[in-house]
């Protein structure tokens, strides 16, 4: 139990987090963006890979790389809903920053 306590409170010092219910907030945008990037996935991908012919390898590929921008765009739109869109653009532009560094 302290071992997680330990690490909710890292957590919220290292995102600048004051309340629990913040972090509650925070948590639950994840858990909504995550679950509803995956339902538009599923919906979308018959019509992105229509062919049942496809060697499943491609298709995960295919659904990782599709899943991406569709979870970058969701998760503004939940937090905004939630009021945690500051938060969530400033972890945004933080983590593509850094995905673009190790690109190049």
């Amino acid at each position: 139990m302290r071992a997680l306590l330990f690490f909710f409170n890292s957590l919220k010092e290292r995102w600048e987090i004051t309340s629990n219910f913040q972090f509650f907030l925070i948590m639950l945008v994840f858990a909504i963006t995550g679950s509803l990037s995956l339902i538009i996935a599923d919906l979308l991908m018959p019509i992105i890979v229509g062919s049942k012919e496809i060697v499943s390898f491609f298709k995960i590929i295919i659904r990782v790389v599709f899943i991406f921008p569709i979870y970058q765009f969701i998760i503004l739109i939940v937090a905004f809903c939630f009021g945690q869109f500051k938060f969530f653009w400033k972890f945004e532009k933080k983590m593509l920053m850094r995905i673009f560094k190790k690109i190049k």
